[in-house]
């Protein structure tokens, strides 16, 4: 899900101790200065985030940051993967692997509800955290039943991931379009769309249909 920086001789953030040896302790520690920077990007998007911003929020010096981050892509990192911890619980089973699959992806579309940096963020390349790895293991775990490639479960969680992110920056926008003052007259199928009765019954929600859709497009024909 996320990727992670490797400014500090090659490792990546994963890889490195919380806090380098060479300096007093500082006052905060790295879980402090990632929920730091967590709330500043919830309140002010991510460009709000910045490693002076972080020490201004935790009263200590922008140096000191950088006895436990090599850089603000450390910290991004770092943020979005304390971030995917919030996808757990994960489903257990035994269930439908589509019905859990749907479950695992609302809560995806609820975590980039709460943090709408996210969805830009989680994106960035790199090795993957240990709860984005964890997610990725559940929903692999999840697929067991189906009889495809790993390729295609990979895929599939791709896709998934995917259609989340599509909705979660829709929601962002500014709305959808608005033909109440447009003359339709030129345009005969826009003008029959409008025309048409409403549904006799409201159908499931789009989320969910674009999801079990891809799901059984996708791989529901392996499946046991």
């Amino acid at each position: 899900m996320s990727g992670a920086s490797t400014d500090s001789g090659g490792q990546s953030i994963w890889s490195r101790p919380e806090r380098g040896t060479r300096g007093p302790a500082p006052t905060h520690g790295r879980d402090a200065m990632v929920a730091a920077a967590i709330d500043l990007a919830d309140a002010g998007g991510l460009e709000a985030v910045s490693m002076r911003a972080v020490a201004n929020a935790l009263g200590m010096a922008a140096g000191s940051l950088y006895r436990h981050l090599a850089s603000r892509d450390d910290l991004l990192a770092l943020m979005v993967d304390r971030c995917v911890g919030e996808l757990r619980p994960y489903p257990d089973g035994p269930g439908d692997w589509r019905d859990e699959m749907v479950l695992l992806a609302r809560r995806q579309l609820e975590l980039y509800r709460r943090h709408r940096w996210l969805v830009d963020a989680i994106a960035r390349p790199g090795p993957p955290g240990p709860n984005a790895l964890a997610w990725f293991d559940t929903c692999l775990r999840v697929l067991q039943p189906v009889h495809a490639p790993v390729t295609a479960k990979f895929e599939a969680i791709a896709m998934i991931t995917g259609v989340v992110s599509l909705f979660a920056r829709a929601e962002t926008a500014s709305g959808p379009l608005r033909f109440d003052h447009v003359d339709l007259a030129a345009y005969p199928h826009l003008a029959a769309a409008f025309a048409a009765p409403p549904a006799a019954a409201p159908r499931r929600d789009l989320f969910e249909r674009t999801l079990r859709g891809l799901l059984t497009g996708l791989l529901a024909a392996d499946a046991d």
